[in-house]
This record gives C-alpha cells, sequence and structure tokens, in this order.
C-alpha cells in the first residue's frame, strides 16, 4: 500500500545515511577544517592526525544525528510529497519534472528543520571555541540566549538556497541517469552508485562557495552579526578575490560528497528494490 511504501522510504532513507556517515566522517572533518581555514590537505590532515583519534571523532554526535534523520526525512518527505503532488502532474506539472520539485520542496523543509544540528556541528568542528564552548551542553545553554538569526538559524538563508537546489537536483538526476545506465547493461547496484555520484558531482561543484559561506558564517559565536552579502564580501577579501583560494578542499568535498551519494543511493536502491 502507498503508506507502507511512504513509511518504508523513511526508514531506508535513515539507514543509508547512517551506516555512510560513520564511514565518511575523517573526510568530512578534513574539509571543513580546510573551508574554515584554507589550509592545504596535507596540513590539515597532518593537524587532525596530531590531535588524535578521540578528537578527530569530536563534533560526530551532531552530523550522526543529523545525518541519520535527514536521511529519513529527504528520502521519505521526498516520496510522501511526490505522491500528494502526482494528481497536478496530468494538468499542470510534466509528469518527469516531480521527483525534482518534490526535491526542491523537501529542501526547504531539511532547512528549516535541520540548520540548528549543522549549527551545532560548526562550533563543534571550529578549534578556536574549544575553550569558550567544550561541549555541546554550553553550546545549547549559549544559542539558546541568541536571537534566532543570530543563534540557531545564522546563516539560515544560503543554507536554505544550497539544500533546496541541491535536493531538487539530486532527484531530479538520479532515476534519469540510474535508468540509462541500466540500459548500457550496467549491473543495478552499480547504476544506482554511479547515479548518485555523478549527481552530486553536479550538483557539488557549483554549490561550493556556498558550503565555504554557511560553514564560516555558523563557524562563529558572537560579534557583529554580518548578513548574507557583507559575510560573502568577508569572505571573498579573505580568500584574497581568487576562485582557487575559495575551491581550496573543493577537490576534497566533492570527492566525499560523490563517494558518500553513491553508497546512500545504492543502500537506498537496494533496500527498496528488496521490501
Amino acid at each position: 500500500s502507498e503508506p507502507g511504501i511512504s513509511f518504508q522510504s523513511y526508514m531506508h532513507g535513515g539507514v543509508s545515511s547512517l551506516i555512510c556517515t560513520i564511514t565518511t566522517f575523517p573526510v568530512y572533518k578534513t574539509v571543513f577544517r580546510q573551508q574554515l581555514h584554507s589550509t592545504l590537505i596535507h596540513e590539515t590532515v597532518l593537524q587532525l592526525y596530531n590531535e588524535g583519534l578521540l578528537k578527530l571523532y569530536r563534533g560526530v554526535v551532531p552530523p550522526l544525528l543529523m545525518k541519520t534523520l535527514q536521511g529519513t526525512m529527504l528520502f521519505g518527505f521526498q516520496n510522501t510529497l511526490q505522491e500528494q503532488l502526482s494528481p497536478l502532474a496530468e494538468s499542470y506539472i510534466p509528469r518527469a519534472m516531480l521527483p525534482a520539485l518534490a526535491g526542491l520542496g523537501t529542501g526547504v523543509v531539511e532547512s528549516l528543520l535541520f540548520t540548528p544540528f549543522e549549527r551545532a556541528q560548526s562550533i563543534l568542528q571550529n578549534s578556536g571555541n574549544d575553550r569558550t564552548l567544550p561541549t555541546l551542553s554550553n553550546i545549547m545553554a549559549r544559542m539558546s540566549s541568541e536571537t534566532l538569526a543570530k543563534g540557531w538559524y545564522r546563516a539560515f538563508l544560503p543554507t536554505l538556497t544550497r539544500n533546496a537546489l541541491g535536493s531538487g537536483l539530486y532527484f531530479g538526476l538520479k532515476n534519469p541517469l540510474s535508468k540509462v545506465l541500466h540500459e548500457q547493461d550496467c549491473p543495478p547496484i552499480a547504476s544506482s552508485f554511479v547515479s548518485g555520484m555523478v549527481s552530486s558531482f553536479v550538483i557539488s561543484l557549483p554549490l561550493y562557495p556556498l558550503s565555504v559561506l554557511v560553514a564560516n558564517m555558523q563557524a562563529q559565536v558572537g560579534g557583529e552579526n554580518l548578513g548574507v552579502r557583507a559575510s560573502w564580501h568577508q569572505l571573498w577579501q579573505k580568500r584574497q578575490q581568487s576562485l582557487v583560494l575559495l575551491y581550496r578542499g573543493g577537490s576534497l568535498v566533492i570527492f566525499r560528497s560523490c563517494i558518500s551519494w553513491g553508497i546512500t543511493t545504492a543502500i537506498y536502491d537496494l533496500l527498496t528494490k528488496r521490501s
């Protein structure tokens, strides 16, 4: 039944995202440090290595919770929204656009629900906050004393833009790509993995500067609450008005994102076909 299918899409999304987060967190931590400090890959890896395994996985709880819940909501809500939009397909919306449109709406809801998780994660992973805000409970107390725009929902607009566009593109691309690969006699799990990777590449490359902006805005606590335009100008000056410096860490973030979404898509499709 449709309710059963909807419930399974929530569950499968959560499981696939959970597995993926645990395996790729060290790469994510490396990427985040690069985005924040604009260091070279080998410098960042050496810094994390010297800090030790315990410090490497410091900050893993917020993304583990966030990504598992995010995957649950992303796949489940997108499927539910697509079902709700289906009756409009014949008259108003081309059926081929339904997955992308449902993905766009899901990205908006995702931003509203998960920006606070991402904010806590960014603060924890910024080593500059280690002394003043060493634990999640310290961060929660501090954020609760701030306004929403300065606290939990700092950098909301760029986060919303990134998530809505990213989700729309992902759900619009993954199934058509998988179908093309399957028609070329590619095994189903390989088709899913490659379609997830390619979709992620198409999304990650143009949206990477937004991710850098979000990381820099969310890692800061207190001080002047600059708007998006002022924050972008500050970041652009910090990176010496250079696209090369702005995209430093881009190769790693794209690699991690491609692997993550390849794994997530493959596991999700496999679970869906077996259910």
